[in-house]
């Protein structure tokens, strides 16, 4: 698990929702102008699925004593990438008051869109939904 380099004791203090993503979609969100105005928002990426890293997940949760909301984000369709082998791990260390949810392409038999623009679009519709900028 790597924290989210740009906030302090502080910031991290003031997060409300924890986006952890795995893969080149931390790119997109952390390089994605609506991430300048995300407050209270922080991004964490999972580098290892498996053995799935639980006493790191456990230390990056004990950092941002105020989320409300746990993101799991993905680019890859919902019953595909890493979402169905480890959302139970991601539920197990979580606090009762917090909210696990998935942001990425519904449950799909491809996992293409079929045309370039029409994957930029849909890949700044996950981007702006797991900051919180609809």
């Amino acid at each position: 698990m790597l924290d989210d380099p740009s906030l302090d004791e502080e910031a991290r203090r003031r997060t409300t929702r924890l986006i952890v993503c795995s893969g080149k979609i931390y790119y997109d969100i952390v390089g994605h102008e609506a991430r300048k105005e995300a407050e209270g928002v922080a991004v964490a990426r999972l580098e290892q699925l498996y053995p799935f890293p639980v006493a790191a997940y456990d230390e990056l949760l004990s950092r941002y004593p105020n989320i409300t909301e746990l993101v799991w984000t993905q680019e890859e369709p919902q019953n595909m990438g890493a979402w169905r082998a480890i959302r139970h791990r991601l539920e197990e260390g979580l606090p009762a008051e917090v909210e696990l949810r998935y942001v990425g392409r519904p449950w799909r038999a491809s996992p293409s869109e079929g045309y370039p623009t029409a994957h930029l679009v849909e890949q700044n519709r996950i981007v702006r939904e797991a900051l919180g900028a609809y």
